[in-house]
């Protein structure tokens, strides 16, 4: 049998199973254990359906229904589905931060499709690191993958107004430190802030990473904006399983698909959505996978040129429900690709075709949620790379969700060397922060967190709220949500823990931050700057042992998108000889 490129015998699987050897029948007689006759799986593709549920993952708790709509597809398409449970990540429960164990799951992903028969995959997911981890696994395995969305939760609602899950999440707990809340408001808003299965509906890291996974091509069109509890998630859900069937036949691999030009209109999709600042760490080390150089700088060069397109909140008004009303991102980037130079049209995406033809014909049915370039909320995006002397590698910051007056400020550092201790600090008047102060926090990234936690958004002070200060500069080695919002520097690179710049910084130094110029700078002398670091001390490691250590032994900076060296580095492993 001959379908597309590939024959039965050709089939990977068919190592497993093919032959009279006694590993052969050892596999046959397995497979009938788990009820499998040799006709439901031999000459078929057998398809791995990598799912991230948890019972306590709330993003992913419709993921299991959804993997039997995978299923249908898949014997609807003629191949043999398998359901694998892998590592997952949840943004609210796992501590430090799910960003500690994103190259678990990527290696989980990985070595699960490299030491089973399957011949495809589909990869099941959405909340934030899941996205990135599963692809990065599935781009290092090599097989046939296609990577299948969670979806947004439905819109929050308030005593007849919207809620947007992490942004009023903050925004409200600092009505609540100002005193313009209590108890019986918050009560109201748990009960409606989070209303259905799905990842966050603001324009947070989650949505940012499946639209950008959308425009790598790694979705079928369209799939990233519905909603998790629309019926179209669940038809979405199926036509995936029918295609990666399709895909096992063609040989139509992650790297035919993850492009140099790929990797780039991702991140123009990214800035033009307003997407998340974590974007820039996933996707840098998502290409790295992939052995394409993307470095901030690249970020930086797009972003001055690709306008803001979508309304969402943080650095908007609507949330990912109306996003998707209003023609989802097919329709944006439709509206994208009408801007010089922004997106490569002509490479292929999962479906086997060109991008141009997946956004041909799509609509806008709400053009203040989706913007044509010349109504754009802002003419180039709204995250800069910064450099300087406090971060010779970058930093980078949302400013389009920050106060345009704090783009060119300068102020007197209040330093914290950790996040505890900024938490039991920041409210002290003995401090002596005032609204131009700079809050410092250091020792909060890669290997200092551990793992990067998003602690980037420091808490004002209650004393500050009270009067009516809602942001204030804030610069720290760590991530924030991409939900949070504020005149925040993030990433700083090299972190603190390991002796960057970061580390030298003492209360009172003068710190001048100039987004249009791109300046995050230190304005302390260089030989001042070179007698702390003679007494600076290494911090010891945080771990002694087991994954931890593991960590710490081989996670990159966030320049280099922290990725463990030995996954990112060129290479291929030999496949299993299940015979």
């Amino acid at each position: 049998m001959s379908r597309g490129q590939a024959t039965t015998a050709e089939l990977r699987s068919e190592r497993w199973f093919g032959g009279e050897g006694l590993r052969a029948y050892s596999h046959g007689t397995r497979m009938r254990q788990l009820g499998a006759d040799p006709a439901d799986y031999r000459g078929k593709p057998i398809i791995a359906i990598v799912n991230t549920w948890s019972g306590m993952n709330p993003c992913h708790m419709h993921l299991r229904e959804r993997a039997e709509q995978v299923k249908r597809g898949v014997w609807q398409a003629g191949g043999f589905p398998v359901e694998f449970g892998v590592a997952t990540l949840s943004e609210t429960f796992q501590k430090p931060t799910p960003m500690l164990y994103r190259n678990l799951l990527a290696m989980d992903t990985e070595e699960l499709l490299r030491s089973y028969p399957a011949d495809g995959a589909v990869l099941m997911g959405g909340c934030d690191k899941t996205t990135p981890a599963l692809l990065m696994g599935a781009a290092s395995a090599g097989i046939p993958a296609i990577y299948l969305p969670a979806g947004p939760m439905l819109r929050g609602s308030y005593r007849g107004g919207t809620l947007g899950s992490g942004t009023d999440l903050w925004k409200y707990w600092d009505d609540k430190r100002a005193g313009l809340i209590g108890d019986c408001e918050l009560a109201d808003l748990a009960s409606g802030i989070a209303r259905s299965p799905g990842h966050c509906m603001t324009m947070g890291t989650a949505s940012t990473m499946t639209s950008a996974a959308e425009a790598l091509g790694m979705t079928l069109p369209g799939a990233a904006s519905i909603p998790a509890v629309d019926s179209a998630h669940y038809r979405n859900a199926t036509a995936t399983g029918r295609r990666i069937v399709e895909m096992a036949w063609e040989g139509l691999t992650p790297d035919k698909i993850l492009t140099g030009a790929a990797f780039q209109d991702a991140v123009a999709t990214v800035l033009a959505l307003g997407g998340s600042t974590n974007a820039v760490i996933h996707l840098v080390a998502m290409a790295g996978r992939c052995g394409v150089p993307l470095s901030l700088d690249d970020f930086d060069e797009i972003s001055r040129r690709v306008p803001v397109l979508a309304n969402i909140r943080p650095g908007g008004q609507y949330l990912m429900e109306d996003f998707y009303y209003a023609g989802g991102l097919r329709a944006l980037l439709a509206q994208l690709a009408e801007v010089p130079g922004a997106l490569h049209p002509d490479r292929i995406t999962v479906t086997g075709r060109p991008l141009a033809e997946q956004i041909a014909g799509a609509e806008v049915y709400n053009e203040d949620v989706i913007r044509t370039a010349p109504t754009a909320l802002a003419p180039e995006a709204g995250l800069a790379v910064l450099r300087g002397n406090l971060a010779p590698d970058g930093a980078v910051i949302k400013h389009i969700a920050a106060d345009p007056a704090l783009h060119q400020h300068a102020g007197p550092a209040v330093v914290f060397d950790g996040y505890r201790q900024m938490q039991q600090q920041i409210n002290d008047p003995a401090l002596g922060v005032t609204p131009d102060s700079v809050l410092v926090l250091r020792n909060a990234g890669p290997l200092g967190g551990p793992g990067m936690p998003e602690y980037g958004m420091l808490p004002i002070p209650d004393y500050l709220l009270a009067k009516g200060v809602r942001d204030m500069v804030r610069i720290s080695d760590a991530r924030m949500s991409g939900t949070s919002y504020g005149a925040c520097v993030l990433h700083v690179a090299p972190e603190a823990y390991v002796g960057g710049p970061l580390a030298l910084v003492r209360t009172g130094d003068q710190i001048t931050l100039d987004v249009p110029e791109r300046v995050l700078r230190l304005d302390v002398s260089d030989a001042e700057l070179g007698r702390r670091r003679a007494a600076w001390q290494p911090p010891p490691p945080r771990y002694e042992r087991g994954y931890g250590a593991l960590y710490s032994e081989h996670v990159t900076q966030a320049d280099k998108g922290c990725d463990f060296g030995f996954l990112a580095r060129a290479g291929r492993n030999p496949e299993p000889d299940p015979r």
